[in-house]
């Protein structure tokens, strides 16, 4: 199948597989870490992840993401107007510098918009490792242009997607355990048991994106959409450039939540998200969080899941936005996401 698919190649039930796995190298993790300036301890120091009964330091789980979402561009959303939304994804597997990622997809939806011009793909999308373990299963829905507006295409069919990941198909990596997990080196003493729904949490900082780094970094994943690094070709676009690729404000956001987050070792699930607005080179990206849900794991006390709705914005600090409501989003606002994430829980007396 050509790799510059229009909405009309597309069929229900298709099968994708990509091409280019990638074996993930310390280079990765440390251009990773200067890109984003992650610092939670157990993805940053193998000597904290052992304690916690893992083998090393596993990388990052959105670098995970971003590694298996870029093999499947060149066949579904090089010809994309927008990504849409994610759903159902759930990191089954802590990758490790070494393992090698390979993804698949199947076309689970398909509908045309209404002026003919592009139509929604829904896929499902599957990164397995070196040993054909599934360490990450998500869907998304990306908007595709058609090639010719009067080609004809399949029936509309949307998929009935979960508003969220349910608790007892969260996966807590292999070995993590709590009782070597340092509070003072990890960077804060708050744990899952001090955490409420309804809490709000402003991670106060700002980064401001350089066009050259949201470059390096989408290449680093081996994305290749155009909108991301044709200059010339953007200026024809209605924005007239470059667009930030949405993982970079994903990662972004989950660096900063650090601040406030610091002991949410790991992210389990993607139970929805959107982009809401484009990013640009310039601009200075912030990010809230909400703790939406608490929830328990079976046979795991030491571990509990936090539901967090994290929101990014540019170019407007959060301070006065936890404390916002309604419908439509301020126009500040550039990513809403949806997210499980594991953090240790306290002891019992």
């Amino acid at each position: 199948m050509s790799a510059v698919n229009f909405f009309e190649d597309f069929r229900l039930g298709q099968e994708l597989v990509h091409a280019t796995p990638r074996t993930v190298t310390a280079g990765d993790v440390a251009l990773h870490m200067a890109l984003f300036g992650s610092r939670f301890a157990l993805q940053s120091a193998d000597s904290f992840a052992i304690a916690c009964g893992m083998p090393r330091s596993p990388i990052d789980d959105w670098l995970a993401f971003h590694i298996v979402f870029g093999k499947t561009v060149p066949d579904v959303s090089l010809n994309a107007i927008a990504n849409l939304g994610y759903a159902q994804g759930r990191f089954l597997k802590s990758v490790y510098p070494g393992d090698t990622l390979s993804t698949a997809s199947t076309v689970i939806g398909l509908r045309e918009n209404a002026n003919k011009e592009s139509g929604v793909v829904y896929v499902r999308s599957i990164g397995r490792n070196q040993h054909a373990e599934v360490v990450l299963d998500y869907c998304r829905w990306v908007m595709v242009r058609k090639r010719d507006k009067a080609a004809s295409v399949p029936e509309a069919s949307v998929p009935k997607l979960s508003p969220f990941v349910a608790p007892a198909d969260l996966v807590v990596p292999a070995g993590f355990r709590v009782d070597g997990f340092d509070r003072r080196l990890s960077g804060s003493p708050a744990l899952w048991d001090d955490y409420a729904p309804g809490q709000k949490i402003d991670h106060r900082d700002g980064v401001t994106i350089e066009d050259a780094e949201h470059m390096m970094a989408t290449r680093l994943y081996q994305n290749t959409a155009r909108v991301h690094f044709d200059a010339h070709e953007q200026t024809k676009s209605r924005f007239g450039k470059r667009l930030v690729y949405g993982g970079h404000i994903i990662s972004l956001a989950r660096a900063l939540s650090f601040n406030g987050l610091a002991n949410a070792v790991f992210v389990a699930a993607i139970n929805g998200g959107r982009h809401v607005a484009p990013t640009f080179g310039g601009d200075t990206v912030y990010a809230w969080s909400e703790i939406i849900d608490k929830a328990t794991l079976a046979g795991r006390e030491d571990v509990g899941a936090l539901r967090v709705r994290t929101v990014a914005t540019k170019n407007r600090s959060c301070a006065d936005f936890p404390d916002k409501t309604g419908d439509q989003p301020h126009e500040a606002v550039v990513l809403d996401l949806d997210t499980w994430l594991l953090m240790p829980r306290k002891a019992k007396p």
